[in-house]
């Protein structure tokens, strides 16, 4: 029983010394790119205009590359659950690197799964935002009467800072 011990450990060492050589070329600094302060202002604002110019109360939320939340706009006399919601939708974008709706679309047990994670939703409204591949952040709006007129007026966002996207 003693030798099969020290079998393993001497394998489990031999596995360990063959990968050394490559831990300790690893990277020590990442380089990420992430959407800027400016341009998710830039981006919430344009989608609160949008549903401004449709008679929507909305709030908007932006998350960085991080799933941090990097801006928040709540229009005058938005209902208070749309702040969370809003937040739930860009979350739920983020991290599935898909519109919000999306996730509602997954079958069962797995749709189940998703919703045991926090902040995670079904509702539609959340979009992910893009440089080419890469995932940068998210935007969430909630508060216009519908999922499809939310998604509007974040893809208003989003297309306001396209351009700097390099998209």
């Amino acid at each position: 029983m003693k030798s099969n011990k020290i079998v393993i450990l001497a394998a489990i060492i031999e596995v360990l010394m063959a990968l050394a050589p490559r831990i300790v070329g690893a990277q020590a600094v990442l380089s990420e790119r992430s959407i800027s302060l400016n341009a998710a202002i830039e981006a919430a604002t344009a989608s609160l205009e949008r549903c401004r110019a449709d008679g929507y109360k909305v709030t908007v939320t932006v998350l960085n590359r991080h799933a941090r939340t990097s801006v928040v706009m709540s229009d005058d006399g938005v209902s208070p659950h749309t702040i969370e919601n809003s937040m739930r939708k860009a979350y739920t974008a983020f991290t599935t690197r898909k519109p919000s709706v999306e996730i509602g679309k997954r079958p069962q047990p797995e749709l189940s799964g998703f919703l045991l994670l926090d902040k995670m939703t079904t509702v539609e409204g959340g979009l992910p935002i893009f440089t080419g591949k890469e995932l940068i952040g998210s935007i969430g709006v909630s508060g216009a009467p519908g999922g499809p007129k939310d998604t509007a007026c974040a893809q208003a966002g989003i297309d306001k800072i396209a351009k700097g996207l390099g998209t």
